[in-house]
């Protein structure tokens, strides 16, 4: 590993430090965690938009309608 790190930091200048690598890390599990949260909400949507229909739907069966 430590080659190919050479390698990459002689061509193409690759800082010296972990800080770039440290940053990239965060940022993708940054990424991962917003996908995480965004998949998530559409889910809990999705289930919320049945349940309030099927509240609906039966409202209006029973005669509650305004």
């Amino acid at each position: 590993m430590s080659g190919m790190y050479s390698y990459l930091k002689a061509r193409f200048g690759v800082a010296s430090s972990d800080e770039g690598a440290t940053a990239v890390e965060y940022g993708i599990m940054v990424a991962l965690i917003a996908i995480v949260i965004i998949v998530a909400v559409i889910a809990v949507g999705q289930n919320l938009l049945s349940v309030f229909t099927e509240v609906a739907e039966n409202l209006e069966l029973n005669g509650a309608e305004g």
